[in-house]
């Protein structure tokens, strides 16, 4: 491996950016709040938080990609206002976001992709020629040890497999020498090898003096880099810790702590028969087949961090997804949706997850956002029965008090918590057999929480199935029956939400709980057994060896990715 980039900041324990009461809001919604933080030179900060905790908007402001914030962003004790990634780059910040396809541009060679900066700069370089570029391009993939032949330099990025382009967008980020790098999810698509040679270039980047931001729900990479870990829950700093790490503690701040809204709902009941299974199911290749029972006449709750496998349960259930290997059964016959269209007509709904981008119609009223997907039932030779119509858009308005001055309003003019209300409205008027809600709360005040969750208990009593997908414990124990830990793709716990507590769910999630018990082939009616006591609170076992999400081999050279048909969600 060649030399790694010198940043410029000297010494170590130097503040190199901070933020002084930092808030972002779009309209009335209000996603980061009055956030302080100092970032220090040599210094690994490891930023947690559940889904919609305001992680993304906190890098999206750092790196420049939204100007839209109040308060101070300081580079080393200097004010300045981050208006686009190209400033930020100029004065010491580097991003690599997740969206590893959103930092590639297709049509460019690879080569021209890792120097882009050049590209865009074209006037510093005016005869720059292909075997420069070439050149520039191997030293920057040497920053991370790698070798990639001439012929790959030369193909269209666009080719690349997740994972090689993860590690493109990585190097083209060292180049700038940065004072500050900003790593979001970055091993989510290497292999084990590739992640461990990832974690000898941050750890001698830090030696360096490099401030890292890194951003991962895997507790066993944080435990093996951070310095310190900074938790974001609903927009706010709810804790800074520094090693060694409490990670009990640490759960507690980053999934919710006791409220009142605990425990309030009532009775915990126990279904009396399976509406759906996943028998032998693995949710991503590496991983364990899964077995799990859904049993109508409860709600299920399914907690698990981003990478869990929640979604891709909600995936496979909704007809968006295909086994890897497995199968499911709806009511005890097979079951295999191949698109939504299938689940629906199977009495299958699915609420998504990303209500702006799969669950609304944007300037659409709100009745046509109800009553789109049912045109057909609502029609007699063609023809839309407008008093159905708008009596059922009524009935979902009513039945989750969604505010709104009427059903020919546009969907635009509702808050998000009432957004949310008329999608999930809308799945639960077809009367479902299974009804699956991927983070329905998200963004959701504690009124339309606790209607939406009513609403879900109603559904069950009347005999139904509910799975509620989330990432917030709080949420889950408020709304659900039975309780399913997801982690990496495995049944960490389930149990009824009568038996178990929030330390023993968190502790779940550290691999210190043994209740996976209640399956796909456990008897119609059976009930969990109670749950194995807590260890004492610890780290995650291995500091020197952090889980990978893939085991596969490194190769030395990339390969092109496939290019899978994927079903659009309707």
């Amino acid at each position: 491996m060649t030399s790694l980039p010198t940043t410029p900041v000297e010494g170590h324990d130097v503040t190199v950016v901070s933020l002084v009461g930092v808030s972002v809001a779009y309209g009335s919604n209000v996603v980061l709040t009055d956030v302080g933080l100092d970032f220090r030179a040599g210094e690994i900060t490891a930023l947690l938080g559940a889904n919609g905790a305001g992680k993304s908007t906190l890098i999206k402001a750092l790196s420049g990609a939204n100007s839209r914030y109040s308060g101070e962003i300081r580079i080393r004790g200097e004010a300045v206002h981050l208006g686009s990634p190209v400033q930020a780059r100029q004065l010491g910040i580097s991003a690599v976001h997740q969206k590893v396809a959103d930092g590639i541009v297709p049509g460019l060679s690879v080569a021209e992709n890792l120097t882009l900066d050049d590209l865009a700069q074209a006037s510093r370089h005016p005869l720059r020629n292909r075997r420069a570029a070439l050149a520039d391009a191997r030293a920057a993939l040497a920053t991370l040890g790698l070798d990639w032949p001439d012929a790959v330099l030369s193909q269209d990025a666009a080719r690349l497999a997740i994972s090689d382009a993860q590690l493109l967008v990585l190097a083209r980020a060292l180049r700038t020498t940065p004072q500050l790098l900003i790593l979001d999810e970055p091993t989510s698509a290497l292999t084990a090898a590739e992640a461990e040679r990832l974690f000898d270039v941050l750890r001698a980047l830090r030696a360096s003096g490099l401030s890292i931001i890194y951003v991962s729900h895997r507790f066993g990479e944080i435990e093996a880099l951070a310095d310190r870990v900074v938790v974001l829950r609903d927009g706010v700093v709810q804790s800074t810790s520094e090693r060694p790490f409490e990670w009990h503690g640490i759960l507690h701040d980053m999934l919710g702590r006791a409220t009142a809204l605990d425990h309030d709902r009532g009775e915990t009941h126990r279904g009396t028969a399976e509406a759906a299974t996943l028998d032998g199911v693995r949710l991503f290749p590496e991983s364990a087949p899964v077995d799990l029972a859904i049993r109508s006449g409860e709600v299920l709750g399914i907690l698990g961090l981003i990478g869990a496998g929640k979604t891709e349960i909600a995936e496979l259930l909704g007809g968006l997804a295909t086994p890897l290997a497995g199968s499911l059964t709806l009511q005890g016959r097979a079951y295999a949706p191949r698109r939504p269209g299938d689940a629906i007509a199977a009495k299958v709904v699915l609420v998504p997850e990303d209500r702006q981008r799969q669950g609304i119609l944007p300037g659409w009223s709100v009745l046509r956002n109800i009553t789109l997907p049912f045109l057909r039932e609502s029609s007699v030779a063609g023809l839309v029965r407008r008093r159905f119509e708008r009596s059922r858009a009524d009935s979902v308005i009513d039945t989750l008090s969604v505010v709104a001055s009427g059903p020919d309003a546009s969907i635009d003019d509702l808050s998000g918590g009432n957004q949310q209300k008329v999608v999930v409205g809308r799945w639960l008027s077809a009367g479902p057999a299974l009804a699956i809600l991927d983070e329905p709360f998200r963004g959701v005040d504690i009124a339309a929480r606790r209607e939406i969750g009513q609403r879900l208990a109603a559904l069950a009593a009347d005999g139904a199935a509910a799975v509620v997908l989330s990432s917030d414990v709080d949420e889950i124990f408020e709304v659900a029956d039975r309780i399913v830990v997801l982690v990496g793709g495995q049944i960490e716990l389930d149990r009824y939400a009568d038996e178990v507590d929030r330390s023993t769910v968190i502790g779940a999630f550290l691999g210190q709980s043994h209740g996976a018990s209640a399956g796909a082939t456990a008897s119609a009616g059976a009930t969990p057994s109670a749950a194995a006591p807590l260890a004492p609170a610890a780290a995650p076992a291995s500091a020197a060896a952090p889980p990978s999400a893939l085991t596969a081999p490194a190769s030395s050279h990339p390969t092109p990715a496939p290019d899978p048909e994927r079903p659009s969600n309707v």
